[in-house]
């Protein structure tokens, strides 16, 4: 019988932990990061669940009717505000991950 119970306390505990990390997965998520290319050519704000907020675009760089090079510029601007976003949401879950005593990298 104390086996049962010592399994139901881990299993309420999973719970708890679960919602913190949901908790804190949403609250980061709504963090903005910002990137750029082309020397700020392209300026992206995005939330670091991944969801682009606005891009901005230098007038100057329509002056030159190369569609490419700013569609290279916004692809760029856009994974890096990306990509800083999951690094700050990945970076947040080991923090609190390590403050539950979870091992680093099992999250």
């Amino acid at each position: 019988m104390k086996m049962g119970g010592n399994i139901k306390n881990l299993m309420k505990q999973a719970g708890k932990m679960k919602e913190q990390m949901e908790k804190l997965q949403a609250e980061v998520g709504e963090k903005t990061v910002e990137a750029s290319a082309g020397g700020g050519m392209v300026t992206v704000s995005a939330k670091a669940k991944g969801e682009v907020e606005s891009i901005k675009i230098e007038p100057e760089l329509l002056k030159d009717d190369d569609i490419e090079m700013l569609q290279d510029l916004i692809t760029a601007a856009v994974n890096e505000a990306l990509s800083q976003g999951q690094e700050m949401m990945k970076e947040e879950v080991s923090k609190m991950a390590g403050g539950l005593g979870i091992p680093p990298g099992l999250i």
